[in-house]
């Protein structure tokens, strides 16, 4: 027999109310388990303690101050209970019975829109963090666009450029998409010259700049731009 199994019939085995197969099995458990046995004797000095106390004889009208004291509540109810009173509590159970399946949705539903809510709370604030005081807001987004170019001319050729913009409109890098039939190292002289002295309004997300992406066409009479 296991410690747990021991333990859970030590009350009962002190009080002779096992089975002869159980005590047998529970004295051989503390035979040989030094725990159990020391658990037991405690237990049983407890109970030796616990029977050793003197006892208490109740008032000999206790039970006729019960009864009577029964009796008052009883009539006191009695009087109470009428037509109203039976109508009250019908209803209120009746109120309890149809609300109980609304309520758990109920209260389900109000905390999902609750975490909901202070999920996106965040997203909304960083959206109007950087919007100055004067500007209205706009739930538009709009692309990178050319404000100024260098007036040189940009050589022999052709050449496509991706150009990375940050939020404030400046170059961060590029990369050439296409420039056929050109050296590369004179290609990117006459790119960088171009691009010294050009000039971007940045992209915009809800009014705030925003980092993002241009694509300019160098050709040897023009520039064009897409966003």
């Amino acid at each position: 027999m296991e410690c747990f199994a021991v333990r859970r019939l030590a009350s009962a085995y002190m009080d002779d109310a096992v089975s002869d197969q159980d005590r047998s099995a529970v004295r051989r458990h503390l035979s040989s388990c030094p725990g159990c046995a020391l658990e037991s004797r405690k237990y049983l000095e407890q109970r030796q303690a616990l029977l050793s106390l003197p006892r208490r004889t109740p008032p000999a009208d206790l039970t006729v101050r019960l009864r009577v004291a029964a009796s008052k509540v009883r009539a006191q109810s009695a009087r109470g209970a009428g037509r109203w009173s039976h109508w009250r509590d019908g209803l209120q159970l009746t109120i309890r019975n149809l609300m109980r399946p609304v309520a758990l949705p109920a209260i389900g539903g109000l905390c999902s829109a609750v975490f909901l809510f202070s999920s996106l709370v965040p997203t909304f604030q960083s959206a109007f963090a950087a919007i100055a005081p004067g500007d209205v807001p706009t739930m538009l987004s709009t692309q990178p666009m050319l404000k100024c170019t260098a007036p040189i001319a940009f050589g022999e050729g052709d050449a496509v450029v991706d150009l990375r913009l940050d939020d404030q409109g400046r170059i961060v890098d590029y990369s050439i998409v296409s420039a056929p039939g050109q050296q590369s190292d004179e290609l990117r002289r006459n790119i960088e010259n171009s691009l010294l002295f050009t000039e971007f309004w940045p992209a915009t997300t809800f009014g705030r700049g925003v980092a993002g992406t241009i694509r300019i066409s160098f050709r040897s009479s023009r520039i064009d731009v897409r966003g």
